[in-house]
């Protein structure tokens, strides 16, 4: 929920103020950008360096910087609208009020009246001043603004009191955010498995047989899902691409029959498949132990024999799953398409021609047509192929929900 986030961290001055090197550290690894705003009395619960080091971006603190007679400005302005979401954390009894009425008298809360995006805050403070009418009354406007509470929680407080009122802890924290995001996102606890990339069916031990697929349709499917909240199973065949997202796991294979292996792994336990795997259809019978040599002036003879069809064998277990297949074709395109479709069980095809410049293998770009169970033909223009993920995944979940 939080990779690629641009989140703008607002420190206050508490005790626990200590605890956001370790917010920071689950941010970063949860795969956000963190920039970060502290008030003056933060710095003295928790080194500026050390908080600019996690998150990698300067810690800021005032409006004006004046650095060996250099002086420029932090534009609070920009701030608020480059965060995706703001997180006060901890939010003392002091800022909340200042939040709740206006008041505008540092960068923190500057940028907090800058932003457009979700604000959430993780109180912390002694039990008593939690417990306070005054701090009910400020919890009751900064959600009548659309703002987040994430409550706090009790323990041991500074004070040496023990009760509520201690800033929620970080991995806390963490979690509140994602589940929160979570909630309303078209796949939010979903699970899907996508296939992606070639295979490669050795000839020997330097030599196999494969295609020019480079994966990439397949990886943007799957960051498409994780980032509409589900939880996504990537099997994809060699290939350079990487993946960094929370909600993927990513699982590396080889050849067709381990791709089958792992995809059967997980088949049964998921809501959606896409198969956008170019899985070899055959491969050599036999696989030589030492480096094929040339023999003379004559010909090499391979006897191939077929692959498991795993997308057949995904249509002929199907249960719920809603299905999807992919048909790169070069000729007879539709008519071929339409025919996989209805022969494999599945819901739904994702055409492509190699006929249609910047489609297919090897480029940035795809141009493809969606052809549900019904045999309705959806064709979109040329676009980019992250573009084209979400307008497969808008397809499915429409046909899916009807």
């Amino acid at each position: 929920m939080l990779s690629g986030k641009n989140i703008l961290l607002g420190i206050t001055g508490g005790i626990a103020a200590y605890k956001t090197t370790f917010l920071v550290r689950l941010l970063i690894k949860a795969g956000a950008q963190v920039k970060i705003i502290m008030t003056q009395s933060a710095s003295s619960f928790v080194s500026p360096l050390t908080l600019s080091t996690l998150s990698k971006n300067p810690v800021l603190m005032d409006f004006v910087n004046d650095e060996d007679g250099s002086i420029s400005w932090n534009n609070h302005v920009d701030l608020g609208l480059w965060a995706d979401l703001v997180l006060i954390a901890p939010a003392t009894a002091n800022t909340l009020s200042k939040m709740a009425n206006g008041t505008c008298d540092n960068l923190l809360l500057a940028s907090y009246l800058s932003a457009k995006c979700p604000v959430y805050v993780a109180p912390a403070m002694d039990l008593d001043m939690y417990k306070h009418p005054s701090t009910k009354n400020t919890f009751t406007k900064l959600e009548s603004f659309g703002n987040t509470i994430i409550p706090a929680e009790s323990g041991e407080l500074a004070s040496g009191l023990s009760g509520e009122g201690r800033m929620a802890e970080p991995g806390n924290i963490l979690s509140f955010l994602q589940d929160h995001l979570a909630k309303g996102l078209s796949l939010s606890g979903k699970r899907v498995l996508i296939t992606a990339g070639p295979t490669h069916e050795a000839l020997d031990p330097v030599r196999y047989l494969g295609n020019r697929s480079s994966g990439t349709m397949g990886f943007k499917l799957a960051e498409h899902a994780a980032n509409l909240g589900a939880y996504v199973i990537l099997v994809s065949g060699p290939t350079s691409l990487a993946i960094d997202h929370s909600n993927i796991k990513l699982v590396r294979v080889t050849a067709a029959q381990e791709m089958y292996e792992a995809v059967h792994e997980y088949y049964d336990n998921v809501d959606y498949a896409i198969s956008a795997a170019a899985v070899a259809d055959y491969r050599p019978k036999t696989i030589a132990a030492q480096k094929i040599k040339k023999s003379g002036d004559g010909d090499l003879h391979l006897t191939l024999e077929r692959t498991k069809d795993i997308l057949k064998s995904m249509g002929e277990r199907k249960k719920n799953q809603f299905l999807v297949g992919f048909a790169l074709e070069t000729n007879d395109e539709l008519q071929n398409a339409k025919s996989k479709l209805t022969k494999k069980n599945l819901d739904a095809i994702v055409l492509n021609s190699l006929q249609d410049k910047g489609a297919g293998f090897g480029s940035g770009t795809n141009k493809v047509s969606f052809i549900d169970k019904n045999l309705n033909v959806k064709a979109f223009e040329l676009k980019n192929k992250a573009e084209v993920a979400s307008d497969i995944w808008h397809e499915i979940i429409s046909q899916s929900n009807e």
